[in-house]
């Protein structure tokens, strides 16, 4: 009989459900908790508060991520080896959460002193040793000591290497990075043909993390490019490991400007996919290829291209992915300037999706439908359509967001203009806050967006208990976290 799932288990199920706040609340209880069994400073705190610390990371919240860390390494180190080697653990961590929020001197100290205990309690030869080394490097290589970076790497691989350690590949994709920075001609991934698949698969996966459009430069090309060539070669055409590296290679295209580099991208996934039988995917690259060859200024290759993914979801007999193809066909037709093709499918694709079950589809479908009616000025019915396809979406939905600010255009009879998205996607941020809180707790909650931030403003119906007060503020702060995603989306 299997384990019962710890609350760290159950935390990272509702992150995966989209419930950030209830995952942190859910550990903040089991620290508290932890903390009444075994006191303030335990080993079992110290555990509690880094298991709070990733998952906080996990949700975009590194200030107070960071905060956590910094408590698991407080106080005098334990005299226990297997609590001192946490202990290590947790300053890793701390030094790692540092560097990824750009604070570099902090993450330099953390990191080196992290370093030296491990030095002193592992010994040069422990891969432990180089654990400490490898994040170093990374923040070398941030803080422009590449040469310093390079040495640091080397060693952490040679070390890894001989002990036949798998955290080889972590090591192998930043000094990829580093080579580049160099901007040397030494190769970016040596020996892959002396490592396990799996280990090359780890390696692939980490520079997937690393780079692409997160950190849309010629440097991240580079290493991508270089490993979407390896990969071809170690694990071939068709492995996914393969097949993920051309698709962050087509998305970072996407972000550079790079059109040729990215329609070449996604005609080799999509001819791997056909190989494979796999005609779901084919349907999903063949609806990126078409975005693609729109973005690189070939419109009709685009439009061709829809009319093949019709009859690729067609053949599926899914109502749902034959809505998406008719939806973003339609759209293309429309910024083509032939309205009444672009109608007809916009209108096909919210009678395909009536046929399902997927109402996300369906309130995507009208929203599309209703914002062309706009354009063309036909008000009366286009303010029915979009209210429509409110009606089957999560109020924050990107596309809701875009059709509810797109209703006081509609109602004032104008055919462009988007209304005011900020403010959509604050009253959505309140939405987010309420239904999180006890009932009867607010009198109000006004909230703006500005600058890329949201100002909030709480008016309390009576007196809240610290409890209350604590997680209204850790509901507030994991609301903005989440909405500063969707407000630099929506620009």
């Amino acid at each position: 009989m299997s384990a019962p799932p710890t609350p760290l288990d159950l935390a990272y199920a509702l992150l995966r459900e989209g419930r950030p706040a209830d995952a942190e609340q859910l550990m903040v209880r089991e620290l508290q908790a932890v903390e009444r069994r075994h006191g303030r400073g335990s080993p079992e705190w110290a555990s509690a508060q880094c298991d709070l610390g990733n998952l906080l990371f996990g949700c975009d919240r590194p200030d107070r991520a960071i905060e956590c860390f910094r408590s698991a390494c407080e106080g005098p180190a334990p005299d226990d080896p297997d609590a001192y080697k946490e202990r290590l653990t947790y300053r890793l961590n701390l030094g790692t959460a540092l560097l990824m929020t750009g604070r570099l001197d902090e993450a330099d100290a953390e990191l080196r002193r992290n370093l030296e205990e491990r030095l002193a309690f592992y010994g040069r030869p422990h891969p432990g040793y180089a654990f400490g080394l490898e994040p170093l490097a990374d923040v070398l290589l941030r803080r422009g000591a590449v040469h310093e970076a390079r040495e640091a790497i080397e060693e952490a691989i040679g070390n890894f290497w001989r002990n036949g350690h798998e955290r080889v590949a972590t090591a192998l994709a930043l000094r990829a990075e580093i080579v580049t920075a160099e901007g040397g001609h030494d190769p970016l991934f040596p020996g892959l043909d002396q490592l396990p698949d799996e280990v090359v698969e780890d390696l692939a996966t980490t520079v997937l993390n690393r780079t692409g459009a997160a950190r849309p430069d010629d440097a991240a090309k580079a290493v991508l490019t270089g490993l979407t060539t390896v990969l071809e070669v170690r694990l071939g055409p068709d492995h996914q490991a393969t097949l993920n590296a051309l698709s962050h290679l087509a998305n970072l295209g996407r972000h550079l400007g790079d059109g040729p580099g990215r329609v070449t991208a996604i005609h080799k996934v999509l001819s791997s996919y056909d190989r494979q039988g796999r005609a779901e995917d084919a349907l999903m690259a063949a609806l990126g290829l078409a975005m693609a060859q729109s973005d690189a200024g070939d419109p009709a290759g685009a439009l061709r291209t829809y009319a093949q993914a019709r009859t690729r979801a067609d053949a599926l007999g899914r109502p749902e992915l034959s809505s998406q193809v008719l939806r973003n066909w339609g759209l293309a037709l429309a910024e083509a300037d032939r309205p009444a093709e672009a109608e007809e499918r916009l209108r096909e694709a919210v009678a395909a999706a009536e046929l399902g079950h997927d109402y996300e589809m369906l309130g995507r479908a009208r929203i599309a439908l209703g914002l062309f009616l706009q354009h063309g000025e036909r008000f009366a019915e286009a303010g029915q359509v979009v209210e429509a396809g409110l009606a089957t979406l999560d109020v924050a939905h990107p596309d809701a967001i875009v059709g509810r600010s797109h209703l006081t255009a509609i109602t004032e009879g104008r055919s462009c203009g988007c209304g005011d998205i900020q403010g959509t996607i604050a009253d959505a941020f309140r939405d987010f806050v309420v239904g999180r809180l006890p009932q009867g707790l607010l009198d109000g909650l006004d909230v703006t967006a500005k600058d890329g931030e949201f100002a909030v403003s709480v008016r309390l119906r009576r007196e809240p208990t610290d409890d209350e007060i604590a997680h209204m503020n850790r509901v507030i702060e994991s609301a903005n976290a989440e909405f500063r995603k969707r407000l630099a989306a929506a620009g």
